[in-house]
Formats: C-alpha cells, sequence, structure tokens
C-alpha cells in the first residue's frame, strides 16, 4: 500500500506538573518565565502512534503543526529528532488569546492549505487546559470522522484500526481515512531522541529563527533544505479575521485562583460508614458536589 500523510497537532506548553509559589503574578495569571515550556505529554503520545504507522506503512510522512509563538519551534525540532519528517509553525499576533474554538478553526484553516492528509493525530488534552476540545473541534471544522482517547492505532489495508480507553473497557474501532484520531496518556510513551537525528536537524530552524541568529548558517539551508522549519503566519492562509484570536474566542477567563490548601482545611477520617455518610453530607451541603 502506498505511504500515509499523517498530521501531529501539538501544542507547547507551560509545565503545570511543577507550580511552585511563584508560578502565578499578583493579577492571577500564570507567570510563564518561571514554568519551563514544554512539549505536551499527551502529544507526544499521539506522535508515538503516528511513528507507528511511519514504521509500520513505509513511505508514511509524518508532519508536526503546532500554533504558538515563535519559542513553539522548539517542540518541532523535538519531534524531527524522535522521526517526524518535517514540521510547520504558525504563529501570528492575529493568533494571541485564542480559545478552543479560535485555535481549532486556525489550524483546520491550515490543515486545508496543506491539502492532501489522510490522518491527524493529537493528544486528547493539553495540561494548560484540560478542555480535550481542539482535536474534536478540528475533525468537525474539516467535516471528517474522528475517534477519540486511543490507545492503539493500527494500519489495516485500507482502515485504521483504533483500541479506545474507556472508563469501563476497551473499545476496538475501524474506520477510514481521512479521519481525526485524539490519544490519552495510557497509550505507549514516546520514544526518545534519535542520536542520528539530533546531529541532523540542530540546525533546524523558522525563518525568524535565521533572523535572529547570531551566527551565519545560510550555506547550510541552501545546500539542505530539510532544515528549513516552515512558518506560516495569518497572511499565508485563508481566514475571517474575526474568528481569530480574542475576537473569535467566545470562551472567557473570569477569574484564576491560586488555591493553597491548609492545615486546617485537611480532615482525618475513618473507614467507618458514620465517618464517610458526614462526609458526603458535608460536601452536598457546601456544593462541592450535587
Amino acid at each position: 500500500m502506498k505511504g500515509l500523510k499523517v498530521i501531529v497537532l501539538a501544542k507547547q506548553v507551560p509545565d503545570t506538573r511543577n507550580v511552585g509559589k511563584d508560578a502565578m503574578k499578583a493579577d492571577g495569571t500564570v507567570n510563564r518565565a518561571v514554568l519551563p515550556a514544554i512539549f505536551n505529554p499527551e502529544d507526544l503520545n499521539a506522535l508515538e502512534q503516528a511513528l507507528r504507522i511511519k514504521d509500520q506503512v513505509p513511505g508514511t510522512t509524518v508532519t508536526i503543526l503546532t500554533m504558538g509563538p515563535g519559542r513553539a519551534a522548539e517542540i518541532i525540532r523535538e519531534g524531527l529528532y524522535r522521526g517526524a519528517d518535517d514540521g510547520i509553525l504558525l504563529t501570528d499576533r492575529a493568533f494571541a488569546g485564542s480559545d478552543t474554538l479560535a485555535t481549532s478553526y486556525a489550524l483546520a484553516q491550515t490543515i486545508k492549505k496543506i491539502g492532501e492528509y489522510d490522518i491527524i493525530i493529537a493528544g486528547r488534552q493539553a495540561i494548560d487546559g484540560d478542555t480535550a476540545q481542539v482535536g474534536p473541534q478540528v475533525a468537525q471544522k474539516l467535516n471528517i470522522p474522528q475517534v477519540t482517547y486511543a490507545e492503539e492505532v493500527t494500519i489495516e489495508g485500507e482502515k485504521v484500526k483504533i483500541v479506545r480507553r474507556l472508563e469501563n473497557g476497551v473499545e476496538t474501532v475501524v474506520a477510514k481515512s481521512p479521519l481525526a484520531i485524539t490519544v490519552t496518556s495510557s497509550a505507549p510513551e514516546c520514544r526518545s531522541r534519535n542520536a542520528k537525528l539530533l546531529m541532523k536537524y540542530k540546525h533546524a530552524r523558522t525563518v525568524s529563527e535565521l533572523q535572529n541568529e547570531t551566527q551565519d548558517y545560510t550555506h547550510l539551508y541552501n545546500d539542505r533544505p530539510y532544515l528549513t522549519i516552515q512558518e506560516y503566519t495569518v497572511n499565508d492562509i485563508e481566514v475571517d479575521n474575526e474568528q481569530l484570536g480574542l475576537s473569535g474566542s467566545p470562551t472567557k477567563v473570569k477569574k484564576i485562583e491560586n488555591v493553597v490548601l491548609q492545615a486546617k482545611d485537611a480532615k482525618k477520617l475513618s473507614t467507618s460508614d458514620e465517618d464517610i455518610s458526614e462526609l458526603m453530607k458535608e460536601l452536598v451541603e457546601s456544593h462541592v458536589i450535587g
């Protein structure tokens, strides 16, 4: 069978798993300067599934698509080090403040510009938002089928076989491409960097990054075009500007609180029915549940 064209949707996120006392600013926003930027964990699980498809089907190509500031090109390089073939950075001030609706719109329009594709794979959700909405919204905007909570993706002839991890068991789904798949953290972890690929792509840069380089690597990019990471702005894709950024984002953050539990907030309980019943009554009365 012919090789497949796989697009992996990935996001660079602040590492909210290691939040310290300086992680929040006085105005209640995240202090990104003190949180390292990382490859969203479940997007790495998605990348691994894409790379396994590439291993299984000769001629398959894997493209990483990410939207974010210029520094987000770093996760494209991470993908190249692990086996991806190329990447596209979608970056523009017009995208700033995008919620999931505006983000999925921009990504879907970019995928339309890319043109041919067979499978779109993304992590189930990002750790800085936990909405699990972007992947399904992209699928809807492209009018293609979607399969969520995937744990394993394999190709069987002209069909795609997906094993889904659900709350009460496992489900196997067979679908035809083109389709979108979101992958959970229970899927296999992404493979490590490959030393040869690291040496091959260590100088991979976007045009904007090249403009800020202190050394002239122009000759490298003339001789090795694979080192150029594609960079799209709002002018490179066909969009309605009103659907981008803040204007295209109906979701607004009303309030952010940094909750720190004090000792007085803790309560010791036994396993007795009386203690459990009393706790449930307290939670219902305080509207924590129910």
